[in-house]
């Protein structure tokens, strides 16, 4: 068997703020990077043998991955940064504030854009304050002007596929740091999540979700490490 542990970063800035972060590289609050460490320490006592590490190239998902790290005792494990990983592009609606939205376009528009499967927010207008096309980490790279769950999970899946899986089926134990909606679109990937339910996933900050695989990289147990914190858990497929 082998150990996958998905991690979405601590808290950050505008999670705090309550603001629609996605793309915009908010970095983790004092909160935030003391939950990064108690993730790593929880994921030492499991025991597991962690060999690779994934991230984003966003600065809350590394800063994350890096605190857990330092803790583990495994900095020295090879690590992984790539864009596919990054959270969903929430559009028109990044740096937004959530209440404040809402009351401008009512709970149940906001909620389809937030909780729908396939509905992605209004496209950020180019040259907007937060229009991250001349950001060199995305030198070369389509930005998005919005994301879905659904277009996440299209970019998500074949850099899983293509990157991580093979570590995995070598029988190798790997770490992700990511975020929470790239980590919920591998989750629907991983668990057959349907569209209509994977919406309602909730994955907390700084809470180790441990799965084990067998060679085919089917779940066969699932668990956060922190029991007080933990969500509803996907079902076994």
């Amino acid at each position: 068997m082998t150990k996958l542990a998905l991690i979405r970063h601590g808290q950050s800035a505008w999670n705090l703020e309550n603001r629609f972060t996605g793309w915009w590289d908010a970095d983790l609050t004092a909160q935030g990077e003391a939950e990064a460490k108690a993730s790593g320490l929880l994921l030492a006592a499991t025991g597991a043998d962690f060999r690779y590490a994934f991230t984003s190239v966003q600065t809350r998902a590394i800063r994350t991955l890096w605190l857990a790290l330092t803790e583990m005792k495994r900095a020295w494990i090879p690590v992984e940064k790539d864009w596919h990983l990054n959270e969903r592009h929430y559009g028109g609606l990044t740096g937004l504030d959530k209440a404040e939205t809402a009351a401008k376009h009512g709970e149940e528009q906001v909620h389809v854009w937030r909780r729908s499967y396939d509905i992605p927010p209004p496209p950020l207008e180019v040259g907007s304050t937060w229009d991250l096309s001349t950001d060199p980490r995305y030198r070369g790279i389509n930005i998005p002007d919005t994301e879905s769950l659904k277009t996440t999970l299209d970019r998500v899946l074949p850099y899983f596929q293509e990157r991580i899986a093979p570590k995995l089926k070598a029988g190798n134990d790997v770490l992700i740091a990511a975020h929470g909606n790239s980590l919920r679109a591998l989750v629907k990937h991983l668990f057959h999540v349907p569209d209509e339910t994977i919406t309602g996933l909730e994955i907390p900050t700084g809470n180790p979700l441990l799965i084990e695989l067998d060679a085919a990289l089917k779940p066969i147990s699932v668990k956060y490490l922190d029991a007080a914190r933990a969500q509803k858990l996907p079902a076994l497929p």
